[in-house]
């Protein structure tokens, strides 16, 4: 059998600008990214079906037996059987959401009644993460042991809800997992004073620096950095917001920076619902949501002392600087605060090789395809 997440264009559209640079089942929410979580709960690795010029990246492998499952869905044990027992012909619905299909879709449908986590729109990511821990904790740790603390000044508390795996350091802190997990990645390390409050993940190689203040329902992503103050928020990886500030209710994609000192605002002063910028339909619109903070593409970076309002919206490849706070849309690849002038393509390329040498990865030239067709597509 071969299992294919495939985007489904409607949401794809509502995720950008994470979705500009990776599909859909690449985002991280919980521990895990989507993909992880079908490959562990189908003992399978799977492939993408995605937009043309990701392909390259991320290419669709098909097989003799083809199962496609929308890579916006995160896997249950239910929603796993029956995806194994359909048929060619017939398609597996959630409401008005394609769930799954052998083959090629069908308008003979199967409802899937049982409740699923979907990730439509951004917001979804930092409003499901705490539910998602809490899944992928008893996913990932098994039936393993964790390993022991070993710094005889770190406090913990519920520590049958603590999971530490090999490699991890801490030095004098507090881990309180009695409002949910908290699973500390291989080769992690924690700084002293540092304070977690579960449901929290810190992923392999990432790190919480000397006082750090992690609220609950966050994810650190792999080798991510982490300091100040932060809440109910999503880092997918090598991204970094070591300083003092704050950040909550955001998602930062990859390769992101936040300069010391940068602080978003995640509450309207009137207690209202927010709105944040929807690229599909090119306005602001009503989350139904009270609390939205940051959400950065890939490759964004804000100066020392940056001020975020509620509910902003960077695109890829941003670099933010200036007095004064920066509007709810900054598009792709801005120059500056007020986003009128664009980054030139070599200097995005020459940025992003050093930021990525740093950290021993390498921009190829696949990479710099797909930020050359984001960049040519934006306007500025």
């Amino acid at each position: 059998m071969n299992y294919i997440l495939f985007d489904d264009p409607a949401i794809r559209e509502n995720l950008l600008p994470l979705t500009f640079t990776r599909p859909v089942a690449l985002m991280r929410v919980g521990i895990l990214t989507i993909a992880e979580k079908w490959e562990k709960f189908l003992n399978s690795r799977v492939a993408f079906f995605t937009e043309t010029y990701l392909q390259e990246k991320y290419p669709l492998v098909s097989g003799e037996h083809n199962f496609f499952i929308n890579g916006a869905v995160c896997p249950t044990p239910e929603l796993v059987k029956e995806i194994k027992k359909l048929k060619e012909g017939t398609t597996l619905v959630h409401g008005d959401v394609i769930i799954a299909y052998k083959a090629q879709p069908s308008s003979k449908t199967i409802p899937f009644n049982k409740e699923l986590t979907v990730i439509k729109n951004v917001w979804d990511i930092f409003v499901y993460n705490g539910h998602e821990i809490r899944k992928d904790f008893d996913l990932v740790k098994g039936r393993r042991s964790s390993e022991r603390i070993k710094d005889k000044y770190t406090i913990a508390y519920n520590k049958k809800q603590i999971f530490i795996e090999k490699g991890a350091k801490m030095y004098g802190a507090i881990l309180n997992a009695e409002q949910g997990p908290i699973y500390i990645g291989k080769n992690t390390e924690i700084g002293e004073g540092a304070m977690i409050r579960g449901p929290f993940a810190l992923c392999e190689g990432a790190s919480i620096n000397m006082g750090g203040k992690m609220r609950g329902d966050t994810t650190i992503g792999p080798f991510c950095k982490a300091g100040g103050e932060v809440s109910n928020s999503v880092m997918f990886a090598y991204s970094s917001k070591s300083h003092d500030g704050f950040i909550g209710n955001t998602v930062l994609g990859e390769w992101c920076n936040l300069g010391a000192g940068t602080t978003t605002s995640n509450l309207k002063n009137s207690y209202g619902n927010v709105q944040l910028y929807n690229y599909k339909n090119n306005r602001l619109e009503n989350t139904g949501r009270q609390f939205c903070g940051l959400i950065m593409g890939d490759h964004s970076k804000a100066g020392i002392n940056t001020m975020f309002n509620t509910a902003t919206v960077v695109g890829v490849s941003a670099n933010i600087f200036g007095p004064g706070m920066a509007g709810k849309l900054v598009p792709s690849f801005s120059w500056g605060l007020d986003g009128n002038e664009k980054f030139k393509l070599d200097k995005v390329f020459e940025v992003a090789s050093r930021v990525m040498e740093r950290r021993q990865r390498v921009l190829d030239e696949v990479e710099k395809r797909i930020l050359a067709h984001i960049y040519n597509e934006t306007k500025i």
